[in-house]
């Protein structure tokens, strides 16, 4: 388990050298989601003393310290126990003037996924996979690929006038693979094969607020896809039940059972049931995989969690998150964290917000 703390102390670097920001620095965000791309937006007071000059004047826009497609570096903590929460380019810089108010600027910047996003084409890919799929963008951008994602192989995969990321963020998607960047690697992986911390947050100490929900609106008994193997010249009809999320779970009731139990659906009139046709597959192969990637979408966002901490700098996206006395129904481990948002400023210093998901509720709740 990784031990959580408080600090209320930004370090920056830029261009890979450290810079005295946290003098200026009024409030920082630092966001990440599953579908990639982690962006910062920095503010700083832009009225100040400029070496040489006789009277104050604006800082920071002068391209000297910041400047676009610079790289950022944002730490918290402090010797070993510093943490980079942000590393990538500068890509917008805004003055906010105000009279009456100090002058501010903001700068903003994103990880290495802004150039897939700025990125779009018309592409053909043959006989590839998913996995496939997120090699060859990433060699195109000169980026390491680390790909295990479990997926079908297609005869054809168009992108159809798409940015890149957009691209990889729908061929995620269908397979429910997280998509990501670090440093000069891609990142395309399946739930089950991405690594990251272990964080334990309990109400009353690291844990500031809360809001957890089980909730039914969304859970299915069981997932149909249809579609036409043109080859075959048959009908495809593929179904996921409870089995895909029971694979993933040690114990603990999960949505579909709750459904069943409560409501008692009759799945022959189409109760609890759920058909997907947004895509059409073109082999069965695509069809079970993709009823149980939606399967397992549903299923994992049974139990979700809204919260902030003190602070959590080791809290990212992946990370395993264990809950104590957040309600019997909702204690113990297996979350899954979804979106970090970090956030200081000097009022507050360092928090984290996030969200996060289960499958179960607790077996003795």
């Amino acid at each position: 388990m990784t031990e959580l703390y408080y600090n209320s102390e930004p370090v920056f670097r830029v261009g890979g050298q450290p810079v005295g920001l946290a003098r200026d620095a009024i409030r920082i965000e630092v966001c990440e989601t599953t579908e990639g791309l982690k962006t910062l937006s920095l503010w700083l007071l832009a009225q100040g003393p400029k070496p040489g000059a006789e009277q104050a004047d604006l800082l920071y826009l002068d391209g000297q310290t910041l400047d676009f497609g610079k790289t950022v570096e944002v730490a918290v903590g402090s010797g070993p126990d510093a943490r980079t929460i942000f590393k990538g380019e500068i890509s917008a810089i805004e003055a906010n003037l105000v009279e009456g108010q100090d002058p501010e600027v903001r700068v903003f910047a994103e990880d290495k996924l802004m150039r897939l996003r700025m990125s779009r084409g018309c592409r053909t890919y043959e006989n590839r996979s998913d996995a496939d799929v997120a090699r060859a963008i990433a060699d195109l951008h000169g980026l390491r690929a680390q790909v295990a994602a479990d997926g079908p192989t297609y005869d054809y995969v168009q992108q159809w006038n798409q940015s890149d990321l957009a691209f990889l963020r729908e061929r995620a998607r269908l397979i429910q693979a997280d998509l990501f960047v670090r440093d000069d690697v891609l990142y395309f992986q399946s739930r089950g094969n991405r690594r990251a911390t272990a964080v334990t947050l309990v109400q009353g100490e690291n844990l500031i607020s809360a809001q957890v929900r089980a909730d039914l609106a969304h859970q299915r008994s069981k997932v149909a896809v249809s579609g036409f193997d043109a080859q075959a010249r048959d009908q495809i009809n593929a179904e996921a039940g409870p089995a895909a999320i029971k694979a993933e779970v040690a114990s603990g009731r999960t949505g579909q059972d709750v459904l069943k139990n409560a409501f008692g659906f009759d799945e022959s009139k189409g109760e609890g049931v759920s058909l997907r046709v947004r895509e059409a597959p073109l082999k069965g192969g695509e069809a079970d995989a993709w009823a149980r990637a939606e399967t397992l979408r549903r299923a994992r966002s049974f139990v979700s969690v809204t919260g902030m901490t003190n602070g959590s700098p080791d809290l990212e996206v992946g990370s395993a998150l264990t809950l104590a006395r957040v309600g019997r129904p909702f204690n113990g481990s297996g979350y899954y964290t979804t979106s970090v948002r970090h956030c200081w400023d000097r009022a507050t210093g360092h928090r984290t917000h996030f969200e996060a998901e289960r499958a179960t509720l607790s077996e003795d709740s």
